[in-house]
């Protein structure tokens, strides 16, 4: 699964930290996610659409084959 997280990240402003203190995760956790070693909870995934107010589909899309 691809993930757009850095890029959504970046255009706020935001640093990682800034990042993972308004999702209420760690610092390692976005870096995590933003290279593709960890997919989160749903919950998780959601609460990224929500400070970036887009869908979660835009935050995640599957791979081509």
């Amino acid at each position: 699964m691809h993930n757009t997280l850095k890029f959504l990240r970046e255009q706020a402003g935001m640093s990682q930290g800034e990042c993972a203190t308004a999702l209420g995760v760690s610092r390692q956790t976005v870096i995590s996610i933003e290279k593709g070693h960890f997919d989160p909870r749903l919950s998780l995934a959601f609460r990224i659409s929500r400070l970036f107010e887009v869908r979660v589909d835009e935050v995640f899309v599957p791979e081509d084959d």
